[in-house]
């Protein structure tokens, strides 16, 4: 028999080859690979012709390469079909999600780009996201005053980066996939917090300096210094404390759910409370006017210790303006009138003084004549 002839296991093995069907999904060798199109042998079953955009997103290939497509025109006016990768490995993909999803296993992720609201990913062939809300403190973009351009320019370091993730939500019907650091690092965070209690000194990396205080890596836990904790002195600017990458230590204040509160000034003594040896109940002192308000003024006795003069302390006038009776960082003389350790307070008095000026005054005036 020629080399050429058919048998008839052959012959009716090729007449019940199955026609392709919009839909179907067949395995293929790829063939050949243009700028805009992927060709690709599908055997008894012919051949086809997968669009550059139907490829999934950073995929690559090669002739000779074995791969799975999605039909979705079995038949095309110049004969070829018209083929998916994209489609079918989504439809496999979806499945595999959600496995993913109900054993809750920790898998990584490389997103591919990021906007102001999270990063975007593509697993299994599916576009999914990671909202910002659902990164892991280390990577949380920690920025003044909420900077959208900011946030945008941190979230996209992170682009081609290797993050590990829970799946969140998974929907094939609402085409919906949403991964969360947070939750495959919960579980170690929960065993992390487990070892740490308040009064513990700890070390860190600042990662956000804000107008209210500044943000700190533990170890992958999140720590808040609030400005108040910052320096025994008092701090208008935390960014002129803290800066951004320093490595600090800082005494654990209080735990609060999955945030810890920390202390970057009780790591040293309170110069306050040795300063204010220095001041007794009657005192006549000197002091810096460091601000006012409507109910008084503020004034600095030394480099830690601050007092108040009230306004109903400076004079008998009761309608009395702070603001036109002071002018900020002036020299004065005050008397104190009482010193509060436990709340670290001093009273001070402007009345006092001034009416021992004027009783001096009308007792060095010249007489008449």
């Amino acid at each position: 028999m020629p080399s050429n002839t058919l048998t008839m296991d052959e012959l009716l093995a090729q007449s019940e080859v199955e026609a392709l069907k919009v839909g179907d999904v067949v395995e293929g060798t790829v063939t050949s690979i243009k700028k805009h199109e992927i060709w690709i042998d599908l055997g008894a079953r012919g051949v086809g012709v997968v669009l550059r955009r139907e490829i999934g997103h950073g995929q690559q290939l090669e002739v000779g390469q074995k791969v799975t497509v999605s039909v979705i025109d079995p038949e095309m006016e110049e004969g070829h079909a018209l083929l998916s990768m994209r489609r079918a490995v989504k439809d496999r993909g979806w499945e595999e999600l959600e496995r993913i999803f109900s054993e809750q296993e920790i898998i990584d992720i490389m997103p591919y780009d990021a906007n102001r609201g999270g990063l975007l990913v593509e697993l299994e062939g599916i576009r999914g996201f990671l909202p910002v809300s659902q990164l892991a403190a280390g990577h949380y973009p920690r920025v003044s005053g909420a900077d959208k351009d900011e946030i945008l320019q941190k979230l996209n370091s992170l682009t081609h980066e290797t993050l590990r993730v829970r799946i969140l939500d998974v929907s094939r019907k609402d085409n919906k996939l949403i991964f969360s650091e947070k939750e495959a690092v919960k579980d170690d965070m929960a065993a992390r917090f487990a070892d740490l209690k308040v009064g513990d000194t700890v070390q860190g990396t600042v990662t956000g300096v804000i107008d209210f205080g500044a943000f700190v890596n533990v170890d992958g836990i999140e720590g808040l210094i609030h400005i108040s904790e910052i320096s025994w002195e008092r701090v208008d600017n935390p960014k002129n404390y803290l800066k951004v990458g320093e490595n600090i230590k800082a005494k654990i204040i209080s735990i609060d759910k999955d945030r810890l509160s920390l202390s970057l000034k009780q790591m040293s003594e309170d110069p306050w409370l040795s300063e204010v040896k220095a001041f007794k109940k009657g005192d006549e002192v000197t002091g810096k006017i460091t601000r006012i308000t409507p109910f008084g003024a503020f004034v600095q006795l030394s480099p830690s210790v601050e007092a108040l003069v009230h306004v109903s302390e400076m004079s008998d006038d009761e309608s009395v303006d702070p603001e036109k009776l002071f002018q900020l960082n002036e020299q004065k003389q005050f008397k104190v009138l009482e010193i509060d350790t436990e709340n670290r307070k001093i009273a001070l008095s402007l009345k006092t003084t001034a009416t021992k000026k004027t009783t001096k005054t009308k007792e060095t005036k010249p007489k008449a004549g």
